[in-house]
């Protein structure tokens, strides 16, 4: 007996530990805590931290306008002229090659370094070379002077990684706010399965109450009570069910914003650091309104927009005017027997050549270039209306988040009153009860008010926490409100 007795011992004792084993390790965390989880590793933040990137490499690519090309080229010639020797000169070949370096400056100016020998190769003079070296520039009085293509891009894409910027921080506002809103709804849950406990636990002791009074005669002549008891205590147990699974859902929500690997939280029980507290506010719609307009990365981005659209109108306006460009060249030219003399004659830069002029050019009737600007004007007229109209938007969203916030400070002190008078309710029915002076029905109407006062005051709580962050979201002030100072290059 005494070794059955130990092996069932020690049966019991490995049980215990293979359930402590199992049990789900426990991580207290604050909201700073899931913030800077989130931060670090939230997918959507991730993905959206390469769009800035992106645009960088855009821009960069942008100034490829500016970049010298350089050309280089070679060929023999070789022409058998025919029949008798005309001059004397029976055939033609020569060797030619030419070199070059252009591109543009950001003041509109092309230029072209230039170099070309020749060596002919014919047959009763024995050959010559000559070439010549030097450089041609092109300058726009007009078309071309204030802007170009290249500035264009170069402009565009710098609008654009601002752009990026705003959305990375609009990424980085929304997931903060839906870590706060997931938190609040986790604390709220842990808090909702507490009340369903205490509700489940009023009506089991009710139940064992009835009970010993049935066994006694007290309630003899109240048919249904135990039944009415034992039904309170089984719907009581169902929403404690229900309760708990809601738990487990809020809680994969806080995993799934903190972590790029949710099967090393699967087994990790997030117990939040905080409880549900209201922190009275007053709150200044005109004060919001200013943040908002300065703040909302979607009006900054809309404003980006308007001003993408001014590069590319001035860009167009530009286009229409007349081509009228100053054109100049300069060099030297060289020659001799062969390869070598001619490359002589460039240094002592004895033979040198220069000429100057203008060129205009303009489409008649320049139909494309204007159509366009007109198009250009309509559309930034387009995009300022955008802006107000999102102005707007963004004015009543922050003005209805301002009384969502007040209606649910309210409700706060609405439902803590509510709660403390069902409090006070049910103890008194309970004292009438045990008088013999009440019913188990009347008890439990009232542990069910209670119980859904006590949900409701937890419910408003997290309403009203939530409301603060929403209202901040809407200002534009999320990241300021939690002392985030983000680097979004």
């Amino acid at each position: 007996m005494k070794n059955i007795a130990a092996s069932f011992m020690l049966a019991v004792t490995l049980a215990a530990e293979a359930a402590q084993t199992n049990a789900p390790a426990v991580r207290r965390m604050s909201l700073p805590d899931c913030l800077t989880e989130a931060l670090q590793h939230n997918f959507d933040v991730r993905v959206e931290r390469y769009v800035p990137q992106l645009s960088l490499y855009n821009l960069h690519a942008a100034y490829a306008g500016y970049d010298p090309s350089f050309n280089f080229s070679g060929k023999h010639n070789h022409s058998d002229l025919g029949g008798p020797a005309v001059n004397g000169i029976p055939f033609m070949e020569y060797n030619y090659f030419d070199s070059s370096i252009g591109g543009s400056l950001p003041f509109g100016t092309t230029y072209t370094l230039d170099g070309t020998v020749q060596k002919n190769n014919n047959s009763n003079t024995g050959g010559n070379s000559g070439g010549s070296v030097g450089v041609t520039l092109t300058q726009p009085l007009l078309q071309g002077l204030l802007t170009d293509n290249t500035r264009k891009l170069i402009q565009v894409a710098k609008n654009r990684v601002q752009y990026s910027e705003q959305q990375l921080r609009q990424q980085f506002i929304t997931t903060v706010s839906a870590v706060e809103n997931a938190f609040y709804e986790l604390i709220y849950a842990r808090e909702n399965v507490k009340v369903q406990q205490q509700a489940l636990a009023l009506a089991q002791t009710q139940l064992q109450d009835d009970r010993k009074r049935m066994l006694v005669g007290t309630v003899a002549e109240l048919g249904g009570t135990i039944e009415q008891d034992e039904a309170q205590v089984a719907q009581n147990r169902a929403n404690l069910i229900a309760a708990q699974f809601t738990l487990a859902t809020d809680e994969n929500a806080l995993k799934n914003l903190i972590t790029d690997n949710y099967s090393q939280w699967h087994e990790v029980d997030i117990e939040p650091q905080s409880t549900l507290e209201a922190t009275r506010q007053f709150f200044d719609v005109q004060g919001s309104w200013n943040k908002g307009l300065v703040q909302r990365p979607e009006l900054l981005q809309s404003k980006l927009d308007l001003e993408q659209q001014g590069i590319l109108l001035k860009y167009d306006r530009n286009q229409v005017l007349p081509v009228l460009d100053l054109v100049a060249s300069y060099g030297y030219n060289g020659g001799g027997a062969g390869f070598g003399d001619a490359f002589d004659q460039y240094g002592t830069a004895n033979r040198p050549f220069y000429s100057y002029g203008g060129q205009f050019s303009i489409p008649l009737g320049n139909i494309r270039a204007r159509n366009a600007y007109k198009s250009d004007q309509a559309i930034e007229q387009q995009a300022l209306l955008k802006l107000k109209q999102l102005e707007q938007n963004v004015m009543v969203q922050i003005d209805n988040a301002v009384k969502q916030a007040r209606s649910a400070w309210e409700s706060v002190d609405a439902t803590r009153k509510s709660r403390l008078y069902a409090e006070a309710a049910l103890k008194a029915e309970q004292g009438k009860y045990a008088a013999g002076k009440s019913t188990t029905f009347t008890v439990l109407q009232l542990q069910n008010n209670l119980t859904s006062a006590r949900s409701q005051e937890i419910r408003a709580l997290a309403n009203y926490n939530e409301a603060l962050a929403n209202l901040a979201q809407q200002e534009g002030s999320t990241l300021e409100r939690h002392k985030l100072d983000l680097q979004v290059k």
